[in-house]
């Protein structure tokens, strides 16, 4: 038995497990599913598919302090953007809706090329693929407003086109 179900860009499909071990499983979706989102690969013509975006906050020094927190204080924060929100090199971006402030920063691009779980530092490289320059951008009236309510920075950070890729793994 199959059953799917599809809401905006978001395909999902639940097969049984005889279904999944069988490579007969052929999805028949209501929507076309949208294009796998990439990046070029420097010197080829290769892409490098962009599965999940992993981001960092308060890790710069300068840049706390520009925030009005203490570096000393303030420990790194993790958060994610949709892998949609990544602009390939040379592409306009728009100034986004529902914004009076809008920030960008530089970033470092880790492309990793190879899964793992608890990998230990000495051996993290090995699941590189390669480097790019990247451009984190941000709402930050809408990230303020997040921070206050104790709320998530999602509108602040995951919007369409909020990670230009400048460069290629």
């Amino acid at each position: 038995m199959l059953i799917g179900a599809s809401l905006a860009v978001c395909t999902v499909a639940i097969c049984t497990t005889a279904q999944v071990r069988s490579s007969r499983v052929r999805p028949q979706f209501a929507l076309p599913p949208p294009e796998a989102p990439s990046v070029a690969v420097a010197a080829t013509r290769q892409r490098f598919p962009v599965h999940r975006i992993y981001c960092v906050g308060r890790n710069y020094a300068d840049h706390v302090r520009e925030m009005g927190a203490d570096p000393q204080r303030e420990p790194p924060v993790f958060f994610m953007k949709p892998a949609d929100a990544v602009v390939a090199n040379g592409a306009a971006v728009a100034y986004p809706p529902r914004t009076a402030n809008f920030h960008h920063e530089i970033e470092l691009v880790v492309a990793i090329g190879r899964g793992g779980r608890d990998i230990r530092g000495p051996r993290a490289l090995e699941h590189v693929f390669g480097y790019a320059a990247g451009n984190d951008l941000t709402r930050r009236d809408l990230q303020h407003a997040a921070k206050q309510r104790g709320q998530p920075w999602d509108t602040a950070k995951g919007f369409d086109c909020s990670a230009p890729v400048n460069g290629s793994p």
